[in-house]
């Protein structure tokens, strides 16, 4: 049957994705493949409910399996191998979610099963580096699908006070303490490359008694199990804790003996085939990415408008096909912004004023500014060299510095921890704040003083048209003008901030800070594994100037087409929601 549930709907099981929350191990993709995810947990289900193989009448029941584990455990009591532990409760109605096959019992963890806690030992006695006397230390990181063996600690031998602290091959490690997503999660110890090896105190190994570790494993994986761990747990401001209190006595449905094996075997080949599906997946995505970025360079290197209209009619028939991830549209956006700043748009009108004329007026309005005390003079800003033209531009553009054009570009300041309310403080930004290249400052907004003209933050005052652009990342670059629904701002020393001499400029400026191409010329400083722009480097950013005129004509392109890219995302969403949907409700079929 879960044969058939996944080849007869391949295309849903593929096609259902969503954008990754965040990066992870594992691939580099920005996408999640939902269905497939979906489909290993159905598979994980019907395993653990006894709905994956048929039952087989001649099999020993699970009652005498648990009946020789009882056994065995008393023996190992009687010869002080393990410690007597207090009997656990009767599992109630309400602590069975499902009827049970046929020759299965429920019974609790601790019964079949032994727990123990990891090591402790202090910070300053552990070591990166294998030595004489010291142990390899598994820890939560450690706890991925399979153990990671490559990224270890080492401790000193005595602080493994029992035998049974050390691992062994077949034991389940169990994330003890963790985030509220991974607490719970296990990883089967096969082979264990160090030789010898421990875990540390938020771990815990479960060590069966006669059980599959392999049908455990399933039984901890399930959603339901992980449902039950993660709401079991006990929760701090970051951290989930499982107490043995709630391990040893959660309620697992056992089949028998034989059972578990074709179990674990029917899992193992299903899982086998998610893993092509998933490999087959990702290759296409990949590749389906890579076809987009190809034709979307077609347009950039055009040489110019005519050829641009032809590649880009070329493109315009395959929409359909090719935009269908929001990373192709995304890539499309950026292509948008890139043609736009490379004068490849719209066609010039050679009735323009030239972007020179206008370069001239700023100069001349700057000296005014200048010589009636209004702006700081500033030092001549070096030529522009041919290195730093990027590309080529229309006759009628020009390049030029912004810190040719703008006044006083500078970074904001450090807030006073003083903070204020809406209607007695000015809106203050943080790096956080530009989203989506724009402010939302609905997210944790945060007010500083509003008498600024005495304050230290008087010289990162921002107005209504500011571009404002974050120098510490990653991600560096994100831009964002400053809008209107505050009469003055504020940002913090993360941020620059360019004022145009002309504010008719703004967009433009935001244009080109958005497209990013500046980026891959400009030298970074790099501080802390971050990576900054100092405010030097900013006011140096060389940029391609169009006619006034001109900037009018594309800041119109812009809108109209990404507007069209708006539309794509919104049937995009509108599909994947469909597509998660219907896969949700195959599985809701199957369990029922």
């Amino acid at each position: 049957m879960i044969e058939q549930l996944i080849t007869d709907h391949l295309d849903l099981w593929s096609s259902a994705v969503r954008p990754k929350s965040s990066a992870g191990r594992g691939s580099n993709s920005k996408l999640e493949l939902t269905g497939i995810k979906k489909l290993r947990e159905l598979i994980l289900e019907l395993a653990v409910r006894g709905m994956l193989v048929p039952q087989d009448p001649n099999d020993e029941p699970a009652s005498v399996l648990l009946e020789r584990i009882a056994a065995e455990k008393a023996r190992r009591v009687k010869e002080g191998k393990i410690k007597k532990s207090k009997p656990l409760p009767e599992i109630t109605d309400e602590e069975k979610p499902f009827e049970l096959p046929e020759g299965w019992e429920w019974t609790s963890l601790g019964n079949v099963v032994a727990i123990v806690r990891g090591i402790t030992f202090p910070a300053s006695e552990k070591y990166i580096e294998p030595s004489e006397g010291k142990i390899a230390c598994l820890r939560t990181a450690n706890v991925q699908d399979l153990i990671d063996w490559d990224d270890l600690l080492y401790v000193d031998k005595s602080f493994v006070k029992r035998q049974e602290q050390c691992a062994e091959i077949g034991d389940i490690v169990m994330s003890m303490a963790n985030s509220r997503e991974l607490v719970g999660k296990v990883a089967y110890i096969s082979s264990i490359p160090t030789g010898d090896a421990t875990f540390g105190g938020f771990l815990s190994v479960i060590r069966p008694y006669e059980i599959d570790a392999t049908f455990l494993m399933a039984i901890l994986r399930a959603p339901q199990t992980r449902s039950i761990l993660i709401d079991s747990s006990s929760q701090t401001t970051n951290i989930a804790n499982i107490s043995l209190e709630k391990l040893n006595p959660l309620a697992v449905a056992i089949p028998p003996l034989a059972e578990q094996h074709r179990i674990v075997a029917k899992v193992d080949k299903l899982m086998s085939l998610c893993d092509q599906l998933e490999q087959q997946s990702e290759a296409s995505l990949a590749a389906h990415q890579t076809l987009v970025e190809t034709l979307l360079a077609t347009l950039t290197e055009s040489a110019d408008v005519a050829e641009l209209a032809q590649n880009w009619a070329r493109l315009a028939q395959h929409f359909d096909s090719l935009f269908t991830t929001q990373s192709s549209i995304d890539a499309l956006k950026q292509t948008i912004l890139q043609l736009a700043v490379m004068g490849k748009l719209v066609p010039q009108d050679p009735s323009d004023e030239p972007a020179s004329v206008l370069l001239e007026r700023i100069a001349a309005e700057k000296a005014r500014l200048v010589k009636e005390g209004k702006i700081k003079k500033e030092k001549p800003l070096p030529p522009i060299s041919e290195e730093e033209k990027l590309f080529r531009i229309p006759d009628s553009w020009c390049f030029c510095r912004l810190g040719d054009i703008c006044d006083g570009i500078t970074s904001g300041s450090t807030p006073p921890k003083e903070k204020f309310s809406h209607d007695e403080g000015v809106p203050f930004l943080k790096v956080y704040n530009i989203r989506d290249q724009k402010i939302d400052f609905d997210y944790e907004p945060q007010f500083v003083e509003k008498d600024y003209n005495d304050s230290k933050l008087k010289r990162s005052m921002l107005y209504p048209g500011d571009v404002v652009m974050n120098i510490v990342g990653p991600p560096l670059g994100k831009v964002a003008i400053i809008p209107s629904n505050f009469p003055v701002w504020n940002c913090n020393q993360a941020i620059v901030f360019f004022r145009p001499i002309d504010m008719g400029l703004n967009k433009h400026i935001y244009t080109y800070l958005k497209a990013g191409l500046f980026l891959a010329s400009i030298e970074l400083i790099g501080t802390a594994g971050q990576d900054n722009i100092s405010v030097t480097k900013s006011r140096l950013i060389v940029l391609p100037m169009p006619p006034l005129k001109e900037q009018l004509r594309i800041a119109d392109r812009i809108e109209q087409l990404l507007s069209l890219c708006d539309q794509l995302s919104a049937r995009l969403q509108a599909s994947q929601t469909t597509q998660l949907n219907l896969a949700e409700a195959l599985v809701e079929g199957a369990l029922n």
